[in-house]
């Protein structure tokens, strides 16, 4: 972050203002040719000053038009259910509570300003993560998403794997019982995107009638054998003991209105994962990489 003893009436430089808001310099330099952050040239030099950048940011954060005033959030982050997110929520005291629902739900409730937060993780039709769904889903609001973590995707099998699952060709030659999602969460979306890389559909695959409403569900599925595999992340087989035939490394983002990031909720639950004890969780549940957390990863 920028110096913290500066005065209010402080000029930043390109480096300063991009690690004050937490973006590359080639977004900052973006943003000056278009003419979109306040900024002043010195001796050839762009400067940034503070006291405006902080006014930019919270102007910045109201519906596009003149629409009436909305009513204030949920202290809520809805969306995709995670299990790190939800432990580092408890521990933080952050205040916030978790709706879980999938990703496209929670981007949904957000447009509707339900809650503060959305969690999400959809892989879009260019291979990148949460850039077009964001903007096609939550139109009309500057946001702001960042980096929770990468995780590890694949089958949640039996322990040691006994039906040998390597590929999601052996869901079909195996005739396995698969145990799916509901439609709006991000690993179903995930699943259809796979299938079809490999020139396969759901219909190709004995899928059981019952939905996995969260991650724990599916787990618990394949631990009562109602199911042979499901897709989820690699910690719900760590928390379960269960096998995982790894298959995809996914983005996991936070979004929420650029207002909202520098309210306290959020940042005790930033400050939470700069402790030893959130990495070290990381690590025990498995399959997370949080070496960018905290990073904005899109700012619209």
């Amino acid at each position: 972050m920028a110096d913290q003893r500066s005065t209010p009436d402080e000029m930043m430089d390109t480096d300063e203002v991009a690690d004050y808001l937490r973006l590359k310099r080639r977004k900052i330099y973006e943003l000056v040719r278009d003419k979109q952050i306040p900024c002043t040239r010195v001796t050839g030099k762009w400067l940034f000053p503070k006291q405006l950048i902080d006014r930019w940011l919270a102007e910045n954060t109201e519906l596009a038009g003149n629409g009436p005033a909305e009513q204030a959030p949920a202290a809520s982050i809805a969306g995709s259910h995670d299990p790190l997110l939800d432990w580092a929520i408890r521990e933080s005291g952050c205040g916030l509570a978790l709706l879980p629902g999938g990703s496209l739900n929670g981007l949904k409730r957000l447009a509707a300003g339900e809650p503060v937060i959305a969690a999400a993780h959809l892989l879009d039709d260019d291979g990148e993560y949460n850039g077009a769904s964001l903007a096609r889903l939550v139109s009309g609001r500057d946001l702001v998403a960042i980096e929770w973590a990468w995780r590890e995707q694949g089958l949640i099998v039996a322990p040691d794997n006994p039906l040998g699952l390597k590929t999601l060709k052996d869901l079909i030659r195996r005739k396995i019982r698969l145990i799916r999602r509901q439609e709006e969460a991000g690993s179903h979306v995930l699943l259809r995107q796979l299938l079809a890389a490999g020139e396969m559909a759901l219909d190709d695959i004995n899928v059981l009638p019952a939905i996995a409403h969260t991650e724990n569900d599916l787990g618990l599925a394949i631990v009562e054998g109602k199911a042979d595999a499901g897709l989820a992340i690699r910690s719900v087989a760590t928390q379960f003991r269960l096998g995982f035939v790894p298959l995809h490394r996914e983005r996991f983002v936070l979004v929420m209105r650029r207002r909202d990031y520098f309210e306290p909720p959020m940042q005790a639950l930033l400050a939470f994962t700069r402790s030893p004890g959130f990495a070290a969780r990381a690590a025990d549940l498995g399959g997370y990489d949080v070496g960018g957390v905290g990073r904005v990863v899109f700012n619209r």
